[in-house]
């Protein structure tokens, strides 16, 4: 009879925990569910992200070095302007049409250095032959000088920094001056010129490693132990007429140095 009460009476009690919400049964005994969350092993650390492959750098190419020693190989002017048209290491060359190399007696007495060429040497071939050019040839005409000359002590001998025209006639900027400087200076010492010309700030920052123009104008320096003569570029008079009166008073200035007077 016991049992029978005690079995009714247990499923009374489940009954009504059932009608309380209950679904899950409990064990016989008490469990400590701190206990069982500190008995867990703790959880791995997740794999460090593996480091992505390190980016292939291109390879640095030393231009002015490769031009250094490129010009130092060049006897003559004939394999100067043959390793410089074979030179791949200056991107405006790419733009331009022609290799503007020189104009004028190698032999020379005076050599006039410009900046690079313009359009109309790009179409040519040659520095200084557009209206600046034409100047020029006034200018040296004044004072007894002529490209076509073929007397050295009545010619003249031009190149530029640059053979190739940048693109849009912009100035050529420090890393092109820097890349074409060797070239410059092995056709300075294969001409060996009494006198040199810097036409404009492009060789003035070149060979002094100075720039304006309008300051050092008509004040005789010195480039690779020769006497040099920072002048106008003529395509500057064409713009500023009245800048002609310092480029004669450095004519003359340069017709005296050619005599021995200074």
């Amino acid at each position: 009879m016991e049992s029978g009460n005690t079995y009714w009476h247990n499923r009374a009690l489940l009954e009504w925990q059932v009608e309380l919400g209950v679904t899950d049964a409990i064990l016989d005994a008490p469990v400590d569910r701190y206990q069982l969350e500190a008995a867990k092993p703790a959880p791995k650390p997740a794999p460090a992200p593996a480091a992505p492959p390190p980016v292939p750098q291109p390879d640095t190419v030393d231009a002015v070095g490769i031009a250094r020693a490129t010009a130092a190989g060049a006897a003559d002017l004939g394999a100067l302007a043959a390793a410089m048209q074979a030179f791949e290491h200056c991107e405006i060359k790419q733009g331009a049409r022609s290799f503007v190399f020189s104009d004028g007696n190698p032999a020379a007495r005076v050599m006039i250095v410009g900046e690079a060429p313009g359009r109309e040497e790009d179409r040519a071939g040659k520095p200084f032959v557009g209206r600046a050019g034409q100047l020029l040839d006034r200018m040296l005409a004044a004072i007894d000088l002529d490209r076509a000359a073929s007397d050295p002590a009545h010619a003249v001998y031009i190149t530029n920094v640059l053979p190739w025209r940048p693109p849009s006639n912009r100035t050529p900027d420090k890393d092109e001056i820097a890349m074409m400087l060797p070239f410059l200076e092995r056709h300075i010492a294969l001409a060996d010129p009494d006198v040199i010309i810097l036409m404009g700030n492009t060789p003035c920052q070149a060979l002094l490693g100075r720039t304006g123009i309008t300051r050092i104008r008509g004040q005789w320096a010195e480039v690779m132990a020769r006497p040099a003569l920072p002048m106008f570029h003529p395509a500057y008079l064409l713009r500023n007429p009245a800048a002609k009166r310092e480029a004669w008073a450095d004519l003359l200035a340069l017709k005296a140095k050619l005599r021995g007077d200074t």
